[in-house]
């Protein structure tokens, strides 16, 4: 098997299944106050102070969630539910419109059921929110805007986004400023301070820690309404028992990632360069997607002219090559990458692509297999896409 779906999930990291494992051996609940329950409490808080430090905050800015999917349904209805209370005339919600459906779902949600009012930023032909349209849609109505949220770097296509400069014009307007760096962790620069962000959502998963796990970084004077009500956990913003085997495995992966980024960056950098030389020099009319140069290092986007993406990924993965359309699928439906569409691709070109993502264990064998099936693997898609001629 030739993995190259890491933007999906990435195998856990040694270092994050010892921590883990080490803990769930052990009780204790991270809320009670006898021996047990302080020990417990004293790995959830140790495991927040790396976390803190590797991602350039305070400990107090970490709150825990189940996942990346849970923190951005906290930022983004906590938020606008926080403007809200403050002024009732906050209504905007400012989002750009190659966001993951764990943001782009919730915000919406908002719109059809809190009297929000979407406004989608568009982008340019490489997947980037320009700091003009963001300036732009706030001139439209500078006291409207309730926040805006923009991912770091977009996990279909890989394109990594102008975020300090975005941020600095929504603090220009008092507007708080929301980012799913899901995908930038590990694999980018990311300090949480120095870009000045408002709040900013993280997964366990996507850095080598366990699934079912996540946090939500925000500031510590940004009032939050919280989704959960119980017990008040993380500040009461997010009730429910604390997983400590979970927030310790997530916490090694946290840091081991980063301390690795830049030479992991580099690794990945060379091996997805190395894909998308080959595959331009062997297959024709093949487009890569996303920016060519600032993007995340280990992904490789293309869309194949005349080809069917889940024909592809389908033929591939029974060659033991397991990569990823991007697309969405609903009740067994496929649909066009809603990413690609707002770069400016039509529908067959949006069905017509694949993502090849690098990982932690990926090396040049996995080029190497990859390039052994694929030509022939689009020729055969290729036929098989082509209507029948009457004879």
């Amino acid at each position: 098997m030739t993995y190259l779906d890491h933007a999906a999930t990435t195998p856990m990291l040694a270092e994050s299944i010892a921590a883990m494992s080490a803990e769930l051996a052990q009780v204790g609940n991270p809320s009670s106050l006898h021996s047990s329950g302080r020990r417990a409490r004293k790995v959830v808080e140790e495991s927040r102070e790396i976390i803190a430090a590797a991602l350039g905050a305070r400990p107090i800015e970490v709150i825990f969630t189940g996942g990346g999917t849970e923190a951005n349904n906290l930022a983004v209805k906590g938020l606008f539910w926080a403007a809200q209370k403050k002024d009732k005339n906050k209504k905007r919600v400012l989002v750009s419109a190659v966001e993951h459906h764990a943001v782009l779902d919730p915000v919406m949600w908002l719109g059809e059921h809190e009297g929000a009012e979407i406004e989608i930023l568009p982008v340019d032909n490489l997947g980037r929110v320009l700091p003009e349209t963001l300036r732009k849609a706030f001139e439209k109505n500078p006291d409207d805007v309730a926040l805006v949220t923009v991912m770091w770097a977009n996990n279909e296509v890989g394109t990594v986004q102008p975020i300090a400069e975005l941020v600095k014009i929504a603090h220009e307007y008092k507007t708080v400023f929301h980012s799913d760096a899901v995908q930038a962790v590990g694999c980018l620069e990311v300090h949480f301070q120095n870009t000045d962000l408002d709040a900013m959502t993280v997964s366990g998963h996507k850095v080598g820690g366990p699934q079912g796990i996540g946090a939500l970084v925000v500031k510590r004077d940004i009032e939050l309404t919280p989704l959960l009500h119980g017990g008040g956990q993380e500040r009461d913003v997010r009730s429910g028992t604390l997983a400590a085997p979970s927030i310790a495995g997530f916490a090694a992966a946290v840091t081991t990632a980063v301390s690795q980024s830049v030479s992991r960056a580099a690794r990945l950098s060379s091996l997805r360069k190395d894909l998308v030389k080959r595959i331009q020099e062997q297959i024709p009319d093949v487009v890569l997607n996303g920016d060519p140069e600032n993007r995340l290092p280990g992904n490789a986007h293309f869309s194949f002219k005349g080809c069917e993406g889940d024909a592809l990924l389908m033929l591939l993965d029974a060659q033991g090559i397991e990569c990823s359309t991007g697309s969405a699928c609903s009740a067994g439906i496929p649909q066009p990458s809603h990413v690609l569409i707002a770069m400016g691709r039509d529908e067959i070109t949006a069905r017509a692509s694949l993502r090849f993502s690098f990982g932690a264990t990926s090396t040049p064998d996995d080029v190497d297999a990859v390039m052994q099936v694929l030509p022939a693997i689009v020729e055969r898609a290729k036929r098989a896409g082509k209507p029948a001629v009457a004879k």
